[in-house]
């Protein structure tokens, strides 16, 4: 897959290191010489423009990109790059990381943002998530809210303990899409049981998280 990440900052080069070590292939697109450390990023193609610019983003060949990611330290950056590389050039797919939680309302598909990842939005659900046992806890959105990453770690007295996946009557719009138990990454299937203490990841419809969260604590659909 190729990728393109305007921002080569500390973000925008751990994001293409992590892409490069799976075996995508990532272009760093940056307008400060100083912030261009090749050497730090091996492996990823780099390119000294402004990514806000549509000359920038012709000489890169963003058209040809199945994911643009927005990740400098600007939002009014993130937000005309996502819009660009969105409208202009037809990427399939735009990721932008929110700076500031008081413009997250803006960083949604008007502006060509398929995915807004907000750093302090995220801790605070990772650290929800660490210290929460028994509570749906959200940990992203996708597609304007449209669906949304949550977690439930089971407790020991769920009423779901010990029920086969394929048994339990899941709310409509909602997958169980892994299961992680022991320091282990489980796919589930039908025949799997839930067993407490399980870390539950579920992509689910934001008007269902109520009804699963209870379905999960309770047993009742």
């Amino acid at each position: 897959m190729r990728v393109a990440i305007a921002g080569a900052g500390n973000v925008g080069r751990s994001i293409a290191a992590e892409l490069i070590g799976n075996g995508h292939d990532v272009l760093l697109i940056e307008r400060d010489d100083h912030a261009v450390k090749a050497a730090t990023v091996p492996g990823a193609r780099w390119l000294l423009a402004d990514a806000c610019e549509i000359s920038s983003l012709d000489d890169a060949g963003l058209e040809g990109y199945q994911v643009a990611i927005a990740a400098t330290g600007d939002d009014k950056a993130n937000l005309v790059m996502s819009l660009l590389a969105k409208t202009e050039y037809g990427v399939p797919r735009v990721v932008a990381r929110v700076n500031h939680p008081k413009n997250e309302w803006l960083f949604n598909e008007s502006w060509g943002v398929d995915v807004a990842v907000s750093s302090p939005r995220l801790l605070s659900a990772l650290v929800e998530e660490a210290v929460s046992v028994g509570d749906l806890v959200r940990l992203m959105s996708f597609r304007e809210g449209e669906a949304s990453l949550v977690e439930l770690t089971l407790a020991e007295d769920a009423a779901l303990v010990g029920s086969r996946v394929g048994s339990v009557p899941w709310p409509p719009d909602t997958a169980l899409v892994t299961i992680l138990r022991g320091g282990r990454v489980l796919v589930p299937s039908a025949d799997d049981p839930l067993e407490a203490g399980d870390e539950l990841l579920f992509i689910a419809a934001p008007d269902v998280e109520e009804r699963l969260g209870k379905l999960l604590t309770t047993g009742e659909a």
